[in-house]
């Protein structure tokens, strides 16, 4: 019979708390003469109900004791609890009264509210932002920078003081930019109706952000992490022109920030609508395209071979991979079904990270993006080039694709840096802890250590 201590319960708790850390919550048993000394809520529950079972000597015997349960994690057996979490009564019925208060919590995140998806359907614009326009407000056009002088500028529905901002995302976002953009938004009309990004992964990403941060004080910096955003931001549009990514459906926005790069993770921050176009990817360059491709495809390796895998997250993963290997294995050459099969693998591998995680090769490239500026989908795959020790299979046929399509995959980018910057490195990538967790286990600090990061890093 497995015994439970501090220790494993630790660890059974960052089993269940997937990507997002656990909540203590402190329990009481009674004190002398039956009085119950808690802080409230279920845990005064607890005592009262035990209150009128347990015998009044043991109650009298009984000293005040003090254990921590850790929400999303059922109240085991009391005979397999360590005996600092043992309840204070044999009655029986007080585990099963507790089993009702402390069932395994699971993740109620919320998803895009509307989707429209077809080509042609950029086209419907006008008539799904009227509703949401107020009063005289803009809505804010984001467009990425490649489309400059480009007829999609032609096809925006402008009206009244709407605006259309050319992204510069030469580089991913930056928490500064961010800034710059919404205090310029706010000082300028004061409120706005809506951010609309039109573009690939980091404007939309740049959307999104821009949009929380017209609601909220500070800095977007303040934000990085999980659920530190506290209200919900103006209304946003994601409108993918490159496919892979999964932005258009993800609970973040990827900023790099004065110390790290990390995303605003949490409930605000998916788009209220997205528009899926395959029209708008058509003209995309083609190791762009297949950068982006690949960042769906690795989503879906970690995904699946992580140890958050459950039946959600697997539903959407195995039919985005048997998307990807139709688009990059079967098809010889690219046509607009292509198009179509890359657009809904992006959203389909976006939608099996949510409920779920990635793995090493992300985390890895975070730490390239941070120091060196590497984009985010040619980032993921100079790592992907160095992991068959993680991910066999999945290599070996991402190493197919690539000479299939004849795709120049950067080598040696960390060859000369110092010392000092691998650390750099090797800080951001080690800080994202449910990335390893879903890889590697709860034992991953033990297996991924610095020194093997950092021969990783040289290697790229």
């Amino acid at each position: 019979m497995r015994k439970y201590n501090s220790q494993n319960l630790n660890q059974q708790a960052k089993k269940v708390s997937r990507n997002r850390p656990m909540k203590k919550v402190r329990c009481y048993t009674l004190g002398r003469r039956g009085k119950a000394k808690t802080p409230g809520g279920i845990g005064l529950c607890l005592d009262l109900f035990c209150f009128f079972f347990a015998s009044r000597q043991k109650r009298k015997r009984r000293k005040r004791k003090r254990f921590v349960h850790y929400e999303g994690l059922p109240l085991h057996p009391r005979q397999e609890l360590a005996p600092a979490c043992k309840p204070a009564t044999h009655n029986p019925l007080y585990i099963n009264f507790a089993q009702i208060f402390f069932m395994a919590q699971f993740r109620n995140f919320r998803m895009v509210g509307y989707v429209v998806y077809g080509r042609g359907s950029f086209n419907q614009l006008h008539e799904i932002l009227a509703p949401r326009r107020n009063g005289d407000a803009p809505m804010i056009f984001l467009v990425d920078h490649f489309f400059d002088n480009s007829a999609l500028l032609n096809r925006i529905p402008l009206r009244g003081k709407d605006k259309i901002i050319l992204a510069d995302v030469t580089y991913e976002p930056k928490t500064t930019q961010v800034d710059q953009l919404a205090q310029d938004l706010k000082a300028e009309f004061g409120t706005v109706s809506g951010i609309i990004g039109i573009g690939g992964g980091s404007v939309m990403d740049l959307a999104k952000a821009v949009a929380l941060m017209i609601t909220n004080p500070g800095s977007s910096a303040d934000y990085q992490g999980w659920d530190l955003v506290k209200q919900a931001g103006v209304y946003h549009v994601g409108i993918p022109t490159l496919s892979g990514t999964g932005a258009e459906v993800s609970r973040t926005t990827v900023l790099t920030g004065p110390t790290r790069k990390l995303g605003m993770n949490s409930d605000f921050t998916p788009f209220d609508q997205i528009v899926l176009d395959p029209e708008l990817t058509a003209n995309a360059p083609g190791n762009q395209r297949f950068y982006t491709g690949m960042d769906c495809y690795i989503h879906c390796i970690e995904s699946l071979e992580g140890t958050y895998l459950n039946e959600f997250s697997k539903s959407y993963g195995e039919k985005a991979l048997q998307l990807c290997r139709e688009v990059f294995i079967q098809k010889d050459s690219w046509d607009a079904e292509c198009d179509d099969k890359l657009m809904m693998a992006s959203y389909a591998g976006g939608m099996s990270i949510a409920y779920s995680q990635v793995g090493v090769a992300h985390a890895v490239s975070y730490g390239l993006a941070y120091l060196l500026g590497t984009k985010h989908g040619i980032g993921n795959c100079i790592v992907m080039n160095h992991l068959e020790e993680y991910y066999p299979a999945g290599v070996a046929e991402f190493k197919n694709m690539v000479q299939k399509h004849n795709i120049y995959i950067p080598q040696g980018i960390c060859q000369g840096l110092g010392e000092d910057q691998f650390d750099i490195m090797m800080n951001v990538a080690l800080s994202l802890k449910p990335l390893w967790e879903n890889a590697l286990g709860t034992d991953w600090e033990k297996i991924m250590t610095r020194e093997r990061l950092r021969e990783l890093y040289g290697r790229l």
